[in-house]
């Protein structure tokens, strides 16, 4: 079995309401983000490979396109715009396209901050969060 991952980096705003006091979270503010996907299974006898690394960087243009540059919590389906929503919503995006999909993982590499998914895009959606309570 080989696993191949490629990454790519996006850049996006957001804001972020916690159940702890973190004014600055709830304000806009933006993050670099590194996502990387990895693929997993038994290289092609005729190609050697899992994947041609071009038709990745293709599929993976549309999944860093629909980030890059954009107000995350205008983005419909992804839910609040935590490192555990950005992996279930890239698992989503990518599945259907990668059927060797094994992981997803983002980081934020400036803070050392990462996540990563490996799971069904079923069991992914992102649930709302209920508003937090202040005393």
């Amino acid at each position: 079995m080989h696993e191949l991952s490629r990454s790519f980096i996006f850049e996006a705003a957001h804001t972020l309401r916690r159940d702890i006091h973190a004014e600055g979270s709830r304000r806009i503010h933006g993050h670099s983000y590194r996502a990387t996907v990895t693929l997993s299974g038994t290289p092609d006898p005729a190609t050697g490979m899992l994947i041609d690394l071009g038709h990745l960087d293709t599929i993976l243009a549309g999944a860093r396109d629909s980030l890059d540059h954009r107000f995350l919590d205008d983005i419909p389906d992804l839910g609040p715009a935590t490192l555990e929503n950005l992996c279930s919503f890239l698992w989503r995006q990518l599945a259907p396209a990668l059927p060797g999909l094994h992981r997803v993982a983002v980081s934020r590499d400036l803070s050392g901050d990462a996540c990563s998914f490996a799971g069904s895009p079923r069991v992914a959606h992102p649930q709302p969060h209920p508003e937090p309570v202040h005393p």
